[in-house]
């Protein structure tokens, strides 16, 4: 069906020229004896004009009446319009109609997030949702270009997993034959097998965490992109974290002017991001949040709203390293000068935006890995093979896991992740 036509983001091309445009009615105005139809293909949105001299009584009247949504396409002259935001309009002269629509539920006045969410597969047709989808896109293939070319190997993590990553109460279980796997929470524990083989590394995939929070920053499902890399340590993986943030706000700046317009997103903000960005140990951030009236002691760990106080005392992403070790993950290696100390690293995005980078060294210790494993209470046996990387070969690791959905709230500047992936999983949500 789309032999022979054009898509609208290279309708420039076709300027003087009569062309097809297959797409669907996203607005329609009358005036006199001319209607304006808009229509919408993916890749943009161009001003059809229907003109009753033009065309016949019949492709008149359907321009009239056709309603919202409905598929067609339009047949027409290709005319430059300096009014218009993309530069050319269509002069119509047929419309071929494939498929009516309904009545269409969702209307330009305001509707509850709750019906907007259980219209997630129609609320993605608007500009809205449609421009965070495409720099979600731009973003996604950013990381995984920035990693690729600094000699980065791609490995898939599995998603059924024996046992837990990142603590045991916020697991998954699913039946696996006779047995119960659970969903991954996180590649990382691969992705360390898979660099003590490949040198540097990526993962990147879907996550999950049965966290019973409704915050704007939680999800059930969510994608993360995790560099692993042997022979590294701490200011290694923070390094390369901020190369990752520099350089796809930097993409998606240069890429997706059009969509960050719709969203209204302050470009000033984003444009502040550049390295170096302030590095603080955890106690520093304490002392910090205290000055700041915030009623919290050295040991507890930062909530959403501590993140924000601190990252707001910021205009550029900032590095918070150092936690105490006994808030942190049981693979965490210990600072060799202060064991009450895990060599951890959070990137906390400004304006109220949180954690959106979180990693550290890896413990390279076979036998300070297994205390690690009996002190957190977890079961060995699923974690032999992990164990065997310090077995056989250990090296100094790090890495880091950055969440998609929570780096592109920030850049985008939306509220909350739910508008960040396109079909959502909450604590209430399953549906669609």
């Amino acid at each position: 069906m789309r032999n022979n036509s054009e898509t609208i983001d290279k309708i420039s091309e076709r300027s003087g020229e009569r062309t097809r445009v297959c797409g669907w009615i996203a607005n329609k105005r009358s005036s006199g004896k001319i209607r304006f139809l808009q229509l919408r293909d993916g890749t943009g949105v161009i001003q059809c004009v229907v003109m009753a001299d033009r065309v016949t009584p019949e492709v008149f009247e359907l321009a009239d009446h056709i309603p919202y949504e409905s598929s067609v396409i339009v047949t027409g002259q290709v005319q430059k319009d300096p009014r218009s935001s993309i530069g050319f309009e269509i002069a119509v002269d047929n419309i071929e109609v494939i498929s009516e629509a309904l009545p269409y539920p969702i209307s330009k006045k305001d509707h509850g997030v709750a019906f907007l969410m259980d219209h997630r597969h129609l609320w993605l047709r608007s500009s809205r949702q449609n421009a965070l989808m495409k720099i979600r896109s731009v973003l996604t293939r950013s990381a995984r270009s920035y990693f690729d070319e600094l000699g980065f190997i791609s490995v898939e993590a599995p998603i059924l997993t024996p046992t837990a990553c990142e603590g045991t109460t916020s697991l998954f279980e699913v039946a696996y034959f006779d047995r119960s796997a659970y969903l991954t929470q996180s590649g990382q524990l691969y992705g360390e097998a898979a660099a003590m083989a490949l040198g540097k590394i990526y993962v990147y995939g879907p996550t999950f965490r049965a966290e019973k929070s409704k915050t704007r920053r939680h999800l059930t499902e969510f994608w993360m992109i995790e560099p692993e890399m042997a022979f590294c340590e701490l200011p290694d993986a923070i390094d390369l974290a901020e190369g990752l943030i520099c350089r796809i706000v930097s993409d998606t700046l240069n890429q997706c002017s059009p969509q960050l317009k719709v969203l209204e997103r302050d470009l000033s903000r984003l444009e502040l991001v550049k390295p170096p960005f302030p590095r603080l140990t955890y106690t520093e951030a304490i002392d910090i949040l205290k000055q700041k009236g915030m009623d919290i002691e050295w040991g507890a760990d930062l909530g959403g709203d501590e993140e924000s106080v601190l990252s707001g005392a910021f205009d550029k992403p900032v590095f918070v390293t150092h936690y105490p070790a006994d808030i942190k993950a049981f693979y965490m290696k210990r600072d060799p000068t202060n064991d009450r100390l895990a060599l951890a690293v959070d990137l906390l995005a400004p304006e109220g935006y949180g954690e959106i980078i979180g990693g550290g060294q890896r413990e390279d210790s076979l036998e300070a890995l297994e205390h690690r494993i009996d002190e957190h209470g977890l079961d060995k046996e699923p974690l032999e093979w992990y164990l065997d990387l310090r077995r056989y070969g250990s090296v100094p690791h790090a890495g880091f896991g950055m969440g998609i959905e929570r780096a592109l709230a920030w850049i985008s500047g939306i509220h909350h992740v739910r508008e960040t992936i396109a079909f959502p999983r909450l604590l209430d949500r399953l549906y669609p």
